[in-house]
């Protein structure tokens, strides 16, 4: 039985894609180079939003300085405008609804910088009780370092087999494992099945409803 449930943010509980793509895209232009298409940008996020701005550069842009000074215009867009195009995808309302009328806890885990963590939570699920919101923070590690699950047990204690970790990318599942969490991989984020398969996940879904069996299963 799972007493708590950490949550992925981007291509798991929201598909934020469109507005990723078009604030980097917003910044690259401002700085004066080249955009990309909203669709590419699937393989670019999922590792913080400097790993993100690396990736949208030119391979001979990619120094600190500029690196940097890119993050920063985009911050100064999506702070505006990281609600324009996300929503939820379906039925994961519906889940966390669910989850929480049968006191299981829930938290996110992102590797997105606090404050966008903090408003998009605020804005589309702010009427839930989280044990809590965790993204990502100035001196810590990003995913798939484990600290960020531990920050999560350390608000919400609980046994790691009472844990599981969902998420749509081999990030995810290679935190949870570093973290000793059981893992689910989703299929309706921004990360092709294949990659769960390769990184090992334990369970791989394909619907939201297909968490709450595993929710009361036994340790794996």
């Amino acid at each position: 039985m799972k007493r708590l449930v950490i949550f992925d943010l981007d291509g798991t509980l929201l598909d934020t894609i469109d507005d990723l793509g078009t604030a980097t895209n917003y910044a690259l232009a401002q700085s004066g180079y080249a955009q990309h298409s909203l669709d590419s940008y699937r393989d670019m996020v999922g590792n913080g939003i400097t790993k993100l701005i690396e990736r949208a550069l030119p391979v001979d842009a990619r120094t600190g300085d500029t690196i940097e000074r890119v993050r920063e215009k985009f911050k100064e867009y999506y702070g505006n405008h990281l609600t324009d195009f996300t929503k939820p995808y379906p039925a994961i309302p519906e889940l966390l609804d669910e989850l929480r009328a049968r006191d299981i806890a829930i938290a996110v885990a992102s590797n997105k910088y606090q404050e966008a963590v903090d408003k998009l939570i605020g804005h589309f699920f702010g009427n839930l009780q989280w044990a809590a919101v965790e993204g990502h923070r100035i001196g810590y590690p990003t995913k798939p370092d484990p600290s960020i699950v531990f920050r999560v047990l350390s608000e919400h204690p609980a046994r790691k087999d009472e844990v599981l970790y969902v998420g749509d990318s081999g990030v995810d599942m290679e935190t949870a494992r570093r973290a000793c969490v059981e893992s689910v991989g989703v299929t309706w984020g921004f990360r092709p099945v294949s990659e769960l398969r390769d990184c090992h996940a334990d369970h791989i879904i394909y619907n939201p409803d297909d968490i709450l069996p595993l929710v009361e299963a036994d340790e794996i």
